[in-house]
């Protein structure tokens, strides 16, 4: 679901290596990964506010939220869509995270960096041979 955030199309427009659904699917994964490791903001349960590193992901949490949400979302078709949206190596998101950061739509800890991104793992391969079939979704 893409909602137009003018922000957004700034960084887009910035650097335009990357489509505008790429931006927002990062931040939908950032929210997906948070809520998978237990670290949801306080706004996102009601909850009084704790300190900002319990909330952190670090560059390969992120991108194993990358690659949950998608196999999740988008199935087989993770790759190309991927592809469509400018993105080839886990870098890219390394990129994007910061391009974010640089505009102030994200934060980052004096850790962060995009050496974080590097390598960590090869999108065709965590993502085609990741896939599988869930039994119960495919009833549905």
């Amino acid at each position: 679901m893409t909602v137009f955030h003018p922000g957004l199309a700034e960084v887009v427009r910035q650097d335009p290596r990357y489509a505008y659904e790429a931006y927002e699917f990062v931040f939908y994964a950032l929210h997906h990964t948070q809520k998978l490791l237990d670290r949801e903001p306080p706004e996102a349960h009601g909850e009084r506010e704790a300190p900002a590193d319990h909330h952190h992901v670090s560059g390969p949490e992120l991108l194993e939220g990358i690659r949950d949400l998608a196999l999740h979302d988008f199935g087989r078709m993770a790759r190309t869509v991927f592809r469509l949206w400018g993105i080839h190596r886990t870098d890219d998101f390394g990129e994007i995270v910061f391009n974010l950061i640089e505009s102030g739509m994200m934060s980052r800890t004096s850790e962060d960096s995009r050496a974080d991104f590097h390598a960590v793992y090869d999108l065709d391969r965590a993502l085609v041979e990741g896939f599988r079939f869930q039994l119960d979704e495919a009833r549905g």
